[in-house]
C-alpha cells in the first residue's frame, strides 16, 4: 500500500501561481507513472499531467506551456503558472504502481480576483 498527501492549494489571482507537491508514503523505485487529476464543480475528473519513473510527462492541452510536472524520489509536484479561473478544481495527486491505482484526498485550488 502507498499513501499519497497533497499540499499546497489555496486561493490565487489569475495569472498567479502555485505550486502543488505530493508525497507517498515510501520510496517508489521504478515502473510507475504519477500525476494529477482536476475535477472542477460539477464536471467529470479529469488529466491534467503525468510523469513516468522515466521523466516522460503528458500535458492536458488546456495547461500546456503553463503548468510543469516534476518528480523527486517520492514526490511529485506541479508547478502552475498564468492561472486561469478554469483552472479552479480539487486536485489529485495520483501514483500507477504494477497495475495498482493510488490516489490522494485532494487540494483544493481557487483562481479568482
Amino acid at each position: 500500500q502507498v499513501q499519497l498527501v497533497e499540499s499546497g492549494g489555496g486561493l490565487v489571482q489569475p495569472g498567479g501561481s502555485l505550486r502543488l507537491s505530493c508525497a507517498a508514503s515510501r520510496i517508489i523505485s521504478s515502473n510507475y507513472v504519477m500525476g494529477w487529476y482536476r475535477q472542477a464543480p460539477g464536471k467529470q475528473r479529469e488529466l491534467v499531467a503525468t510523469i513516468t519513473d522515466a521523466i516522460w510527462t503528458n500535458y492536458a492541452d488546456s495547461v500546456k506551456g503553463r503548468f510543469t510536472i516534476s518528480r523527486g524520489k517520492n514526490t511529485v509536484y506541479l508547478q502552475m503558472n498564468s492561472l486561469k479561473p478554469e483552472d479552479t478544481a480539487v486536485y489529485y495527486c495520483t501514483l500507477v504502481l504494477r497495475g495498482d491505482d493510488y490516489w490522494g484526498q485532494g487540494t483544493q485550488v481557487i483562481v479568482s480576483s
